[in-house]
């Protein structure tokens, strides 16, 4: 199967998942655990929350312990939330200012999740693998935070 084909057939399950459901935690509980058994060579996804206009605070996750607070414009996350924009990193030891949860995380991506015009959240999945998200992966991780925030409205 294609990744173009997969992420639409993960769209369909996340829809089924959580059409109706207006309890955020609930739906971003679903996602995580969707995204976790789904998605091959990952050891994490979840979500961080905006707290405040300067902390993210975790959220509702598959994987091991992680980070509870990270401010925003630090780290991945940090950097996602801030620029609202998607941070795709081949090499998190290369970015600047990485934030290790887990130091076995290599590679990761970052999806913001807005909410009347403004970063609610961010989708943040990590791989053991270097270089394991690509633009095909944005693009289908993309189209589920979009189907996730018809939910928030």
């Amino acid at each position: 199967m294609q990744k173009q084909d997969f992420y639409q057939s993960l769209v369909k399950q996340a829809q089924a998942l959580i059409s109706g459901e207006r309890n955020v935690i609930a739906n971003m509980a679903n996602l995580s655990a969707l995204l976790f058994t789904s998605l091959e060579d990952i050891n994490w996804a979840g979500f961080y929350l905006v707290d405040s206009p300067d902390e993210l605070v975790l959220g509702p996750f598959q994987g091991n312990p992680a980070c509870i607070r990270i401010p925003v414009g630090k780290g991945v996350c940090g950097t996602a939330a801030h620029a609202k924009e998607t941070q795709l990193v081949e090499d998190v030891h290369a970015f600047d200012g990485h934030i290790a949860c887990d130091a076995a995380s290599n590679s990761e991506i970052v999806i913001p999740v807005f909410k009347n015009g403004e970063v609610f959240a961010v989708l943040d999945i990590d791989s053991p693998s270097l270089a394991r998200f690509d633009e095909a992966d944005r693009d289908g991780l993309q189209a589920l935070v979009r189907c996730f925030e018809l939910t928030l409205s």
